[in-house]
């Protein structure tokens, strides 16, 4: 799992690396609502969260949460994650599962 997180990681750096900040504010915080696996959980101040928040057209600066980076949705009571089991703020359909933010771990 770390393998492949690496991989993604220095991919999403690569693109960063040509990609122009957008001056988007940063999203809302509210009340975590929506079960995800994520690959992994991370403050949004750390390079990961802002190379992947980049993008998808998000600014995290200022905020102190912590995301998750490639995440799907938990539908089922059970379900196998494999990686980090969180409750997240609903992602954004255009994030493409790649980063869901105010991630809190929970146990299923």
């Amino acid at each position: 799992m770390f393998s492949q997180l690496s991989v993604v990681v220095a991919s999403v750096l690569i693109t960063l690396a040509a990609a122009m900040p957008n001056g988007t504010p940063p999203p809302p915080v509210t009340p975590p609502t929506s079960n995800q696996c994520c690959a992994s959980v991370v403050p949004a101040s750390s390079s990961a969260a802002s190379a992947v928040a980049a993008l998808v057209g998000l600014d995290l600066t200022g905020l102190l949460v912590d995301v998750g980076l490639s995440c799907s949705p938990i539908t089922v009571i059970g379900n196998n994650c494999g990686g980090t089991t969180v409750t997240c703020d609903a992602p954004e359909k255009e994030w493409g599962g790649l980063i869901a933010i105010n991630c809190i771990p929970i146990t299923l």
